[in-house]
């Protein structure tokens, strides 16, 4: 087993173990619920972990995190004259879905 990186949150953590699983990356999250004890021990080491089962798959996972963090953002321009930023598929001044 190996250690890929630290993530901020227990959210964050989830997130990108499931992405590496559904590429096919065999990932656990460790220290899960070590942010209970924040305070008590250092809060760097309280952080929850992202692990490989298999170490061959490191370049493949480091790769795979690394093009998630820098996902271009959309920007489309509503019908009603709104500009939509961001992850958004409706506008939120009218609600009109995103065209295709």
């Amino acid at each position: 087993m190996l250690r890929l990186t630290r993530a901020p949150n227990i959210a964050i953590a989830a997130l990108w173990v499931d992405f590496l699983r559904q590429a096919g990356i065999a990932a656990s999250m460790q220290r899960y619920y070590l942010g209970a004890v924040a305070g008590e021990l250092p809060p760097d080491q309280c952080l929850p972990e992202v692990w490989l089962t298999h170490d061959h798959q490191e370049a493949e996972a480091r790769a795979l995190l690394r093009d998630l963090s820098q996902v271009p953002q959309r920007r489309w321009l509503c019908r009603c004259g709104e500009m939509v930023e961001g992850g958004f598929e409706e506008c939120w001044r009218c609600g009109l879905p995103m065209p295709t």
